[in-house]
């Protein structure tokens, strides 16, 4: 990023930042409080969200901080947002695609030679295109074992696992398919995979010569002023204030602590809030993070039906739309999980209204984590249908 770029970019971050303290936000939004509140009622131990305008933010909270501490939710607290990183990854990408460092038609095996092989799986019929609008077919490297509050203690302490063992479990199966011999890029056929982000932090870092995190950082981090939004690379911790955050184990009645939780890289290792994570969004659908060409590049989707519980569901290059009533344009959003915490976000396509909401509560049970994610997802389509 050149410098003219890294001082345009600070200097709008003053007005992306700048607002009233936590708590003066904190007064209440009626529309948004009863939504929140609708979360809460699905059985949600606590729930955070903030709404950004181009003129200020509010926000509302619902439920408890803990359930044996008690108190309620913190304003701006600190959560995990899961896969709400393959968005900041994927605008990574698209910086150095405008800059010539990388494109984006290149192959996997262009920057990763011989690493995707085997079992039909094949990176000279994957490009990065494919990587970010998940139409590369790899399988998910994702291998919970045993979903139990006993294993999740066990290793909530332990290491994360390199991003080259992650690749290497995806490929142990075929893929779903290949993508098209003659237009890879063009391929259509779509599946969810956090196999094809952490190949792209790996592609990042070749291309760049340095650290997923650190990239991530100096590129949007920094020049935005996200003082709230880090890596906690192999820590379990996620700083004050926050929230306890549950999940509910199949089999067992009552809500487990799972607030100690590692994990997560390029695909979705960043802890942020909801101050920062619309602030970014707010940033990236305003044109302040992107060129012309690869914003529009950002916005080229696929049909992702049967992603969400939402029709009309397309995904670009990490980032989805979606249609909303009320809306002139529909919706542009992602949406991630991690133990014991759901985010759901989304932003106007011109930037200027962002919603983020933090839900303390993973549910697995699939009446309730059905009820909890309509309620969420309902939660986002009013506070940006709104036009205050």
């Amino acid at each position: 990023m050149t410098l003219a770029r890294r001082t345009a970019l600070a200097a709008a971050a003053t007005a992306l930042v700048a607002g009233p303290a936590p708590h003066a936000a904190a007064a209440g939004d009626a529309p948004l409080q009863r939504d929140a509140d609708a979360v809460r009622a699905t059985g949600a131990t606590g729930v955070l969200a903030e709404v950004r305008t181009a003129t200020g933010r509010f926000a509302a909270r619902s439920g408890v901080a803990g359930l044996t501490s008690g108190g309620p939710v913190p304003w701006d607290a600190y959560y995990r947002i899961g896969s709400d990183t393959k968005t900041f990854t994927a605008t990574l990408v698209l910086q150095l695609a405008a800059e010539r460092r990388l494109s984006l038609t290149d192959t996997v095996e262009r920057w990763l030679p011989g690493l995707v092989r085997g079992n039909g799986n094949d990176g000279r019929r994957i490009t990065l295109v494919n990587l970010l609008r998940h139409t590369s077919g790899l399988n998910e490297y994702v291998d919970v074992g045993a979903f139990t509050p006993e294993a999740y203690r066990a290793a909530r302490f332990r290491p994360p696992v390199a991003p080259e063992r992650q690749v290497a479990a995806a490929l142990r199966r075929p893929p779903g398919w290949l993508p098209r011999a003659d237009r890879p890029a063009e391929e259509r056929r779509w599946g969810y995979s956090n196999t094809d982000y952490v190949l792209l932090g790996m592609v990042l870092e070749k291309a760049a010569g340095r650290p997923w995190a650190e990239l991530l950082h100096d590129r949007i981090i920094e020049p935005l002023g996200l003082r709230r939004t880090f890596t906690p690379g192999g820590s379990p911790y996620v700083p004050q204030p926050t929230a306890s955050a549950y999940t509910e184990f199949p089999g067992h009645a009552r809500p487990v602590d799972t607030s100690l939780a590692a994990g997560g890289w390029a695909d979705g290792g960043i802890v942020s809030t909801p101050r920062d994570l619309t602030a970014f969004l707010r940033a990236l659908l305003g044109g302040r993070l992107l060129p012309a060409e690869q914003a529009a590049a950002m916005r080229r989707t696929v049909p992702a039906e049967g992603w969400i519980d939402a029709p009309g569901v397309r995904y670009g290059l990490g980032i989805a739309w979606r249609p909303v009533p009320g809306t002139r344009a529909g919706i542009w959003f992602h949406g991630g999980t991690h133990l014991g915490t759901v985010s759901e976000s989304g932003v106007t396509p011109d930037g200027a209204r962002a919603v983020a909401a933090a839900v303390f509560t993973l549910r697995t049970d699939t009446k309730g984590r059905e009820a909890q994610a309509r309620a969420a997802l309902r939660l986002v389509d009013r506070a940006l249908a709104r036009q205050d």
